[in-house]
């Protein structure tokens, strides 16, 4: 059982693993010391609750990783409160930057548009003709920066992923103290 408890500890995030993991091991270790002296059933249970914590607990640690809520009501707080993606080394959500792009996207269309709406009409007040776009390059430039962008993006993370896989930063999450420990 102790090994399903440790595949179930890497669930949760590596900071939290690493500052809190042998913490739990040792209690889920006294747990199942505990529950030996009872009947099948009971340790069913018992079994199939903390694994349900464990689940519920990789859950709330990866949301409060992703929101930074803090307290005992993370669940709760993160549609009332509305700082939904809100972090507090951020000083607005992360989701204002897409509404910000998608808003500036919308301003600069509307100038171009209203541009070819003043190059169509002479300068006498005749009838308004039909209004041809002249210059409609604004929404290919924008689509080509985000398609870059994004190409971007993708290859940073690939970049990252692959020095995750690598195992760079097992060496800063190494703990010589709990190896020696669990030797023992």
């Amino acid at each position: 059982m102790l090994a399903l408890y440790r595949s179930l500890l890497y669930l949760y995030p590596s900071a939290y693993r690493w500052e809190f993991g042998h913490e739990m091991m040792d209690v889920l270790a006294e747990v199942q010391a505990e529950i030996r002296k009872r009947g099948a059933r009971e340790r069913v249970l018992c079994v199939a609750r903390e694994i349900g914590g464990l689940l519920y607990g990789a859950l709330q640690e990866h949301l409060w990783s992703i929101t930074g809520s803090q307290g005992g009501r993370r669940f709760s707080s993160l549609f009332s409160s509305g700082r939904f993606a809100m972090r507090s080394e951020f000083r607005f959500p992360k989701v204002t930057v897409g509404l910000m792009m998608v808003i500036l996207a919308a301003v600069m269309f509307t100038i171009e548009k209203a541009r070819a709406i003043s190059v169509s009409i002479p300068h006498a007040n005749p009838a308004v003709g039909p209004i041809h776009p002249t210059q409609a390059m604004i929404v290919q430039v924008l689509l080509a920066t985000l398609i870059w962008a994004i190409g971007a993006g993708a290859i940073g993370w690939a970049i990252l992923f692959a020095l995750h896989r690598s195992g760079l930063q097992q060496l800063s999450e190494m703990n010589p103290s709990a190896e020696q420990r669990s030797s023992k």
